[in-house]
């Protein structure tokens, strides 16, 4: 059973996910995505390093520990970041925002196909509601007169760079405290996006409206700050079965708040893949008994 603490950064930390997606697609009226991600992504590891350092954390890596930091910093930061912005880029952020969250079903069908997990009917059920869900959008999108359907693919490579990471993660041996580990793995990540972006976007003029100004503030200070600090604050309480909840919800957040931050208004192609995708994720990651009275109700 949640606290009230608990119950109100569960709620304040989906929110802040969910919100995130209109907001990173609004940003890039003013910015191209690889500065976007390059600033807020060395804003969040600076605002995060100093927060950490004062509470105690030990956050010098020694020996090995600078290898993990790289190799699970490879999917879980650049991968799926780099590829997020683009595909945010490229679809409507509600779209995006359904896509990127197909990513436990993905963990779950790339653990059977590469580390021998059992793959179960709910697995199965799970991987046909995402295929409906992909299938749908991207039907939508080849039929659009601006659709996107190359952005479908990007935010599947995405979520699929998610899944990898969170199966590295999960057999990974780590020793440096896991808010060190993140803290490092943005910040190497921050620096390859500012090689990337100095290599293949033009230079920003820096002149932004203060909507703009906003904008970033909530990248670096919510979404890479409070937000991460909120999750690892919960993560050693919440029940998994919390957690599956509260990502359930995301992308049903980042659509209905597209429609107020960007404008984005959901079709209906839109509504059924949200439905179908948090069928998915409530398959693969809630138990089964708590999953038929949901399901009964």
């Amino acid at each position: 059973m949640l606290n009230r603490n608990q119950l109100v950064g569960l709620i304040a930390l989906t929110l802040m996910w969910g919100v995130n997606w209109p907001v990173m697609k609004l940003s890039l009226e003013e910015l191209s995505p690889l500065y976007f991600r390059a600033v807020t992504m060395t804003g969040g590891a600076l605002w995060l390093f100093a927060f950490y350092a004062q509470r105690g954390v030990r956050l010098r890596p020694q020996g090995q520990e600078w290898r993990s930091i790289v190799t699970l910093g490879l999917p879980n930061m650049l991968g799926w970041h780099t590829l997020a912005i683009f595909g945010v880029a490229a679809l409507a952020s509600g779209r995006a925002a359904i896509l990127g969250f197909t990513m436990p079903v993905w963990t779950v069908l790339l653990g059977a196909l590469f580390f021998g997990h059992r793959l179960t009917r709910r697995s199965v059920l799970a991987a046909g509601a995402v295929a409906g869900a992909v299938a749908l959008l991207l039907a939508d999108e080849f039929h659009a007169m601006t659709g996107s359907p190359l952005g479908v693919g990007v935010m599947l490579g995405a979520a699929i760079c998610w899944a990898i990471g969170t199966l590295m993660m999960r057999r990974a041996t780590l020793t440096l405290p896991i808010e060190a580990l993140t803290v490092w793995m943005m910040g190497l990540t921050a620096g390859v996006l500012w090689l990337l972006a100095l290599l293949f976007e033009p230079w920003p003029s820096w002149e932004f409206s203060p909507r703009m100004w906003v904008l970033l503030a909530y990248g670096v200070f919510m979404n890479y700050g409070i937000a991460q600090i909120i999750w690892f604050s919960l993560a050693r309480h919440l029940p998994p079965t919390t957690s599956a909840m509260s990502i359930m919800v995301v992308p049903l957040i980042g659509t209905a708040s597209a429609t107020v931050i960007v404008g984005e208004w959901p079709r209906w192609q839109d509504g059924v893949a949200v439905v179908c995708v948090m069928l998915a994720i409530a398959t693969v990651l809630l138990p089964q008994g708590t999953l038929r009275k949901c399901l009964q109700r």
